[in-house]
């Protein structure tokens, strides 16, 4: 869906209506939210920013990423726009929040992202984006 927005423009006092029209995908359309996605290599959409999450799910991925040092990435705060809370749930066919996505693909919300963690394939799923986990370093130094 998208929203057509009209544009006029004030020249001293004579308001002249312009006759062109912007269409803007609305910001929980598939296409504004496919966009999204492909722009950055890790995209997260949570409550609140990455600062200062506004839930302990958003929260703990957040830390999981700081953990394996992988501070630059693109982060959408649901709280701040209903359309896109309820649109990326639409897209990814997943009802919570968080929503993790690399390299364009849903990864998951908290559970699978702090599973993926665990059993180790969060390091190789930042390989793929071209990412070294700090992680794989600590390790090296325990040795």
């Amino acid at each position: 869906m998208s929203i057509f927005v009209r544009m006029t423009q004030t020249l001293g006092r004579q308001r002249l209506l312009s006759h062109r029209f912007y269409c803007i995908a609305a910001s929980g359309s598939k296409e504004h939210i496919e966009g999204l996605v492909k722009k950055d290599p890790i995209v997260v959409f949570m409550k609140g920013v990455p600062e200062k999450p506004m839930c302990g799910f958003s929260n703990a991925v957040v830390q999981i990423l700081r953990m394996h040092g992988v501070d630059k990435y693109a982060s959408y705060n649901v709280l701040e726009d209903e359309d896109l809370r309820q649109g990326i749930k639409d897209f990814s066919n997943w009802p919570t929040i968080p929503q993790v996505y690399m390299n364009s693909e849903f990864v998951g919300g908290c559970d699978i992202l702090i599973q993926m963690h665990q059993e180790g394939e969060l390091i190789e799923e930042l390989k793929k984006l071209g990412i070294r986990s700090v992680l794989l370093d600590a390790d090296n130094n325990k040795e």
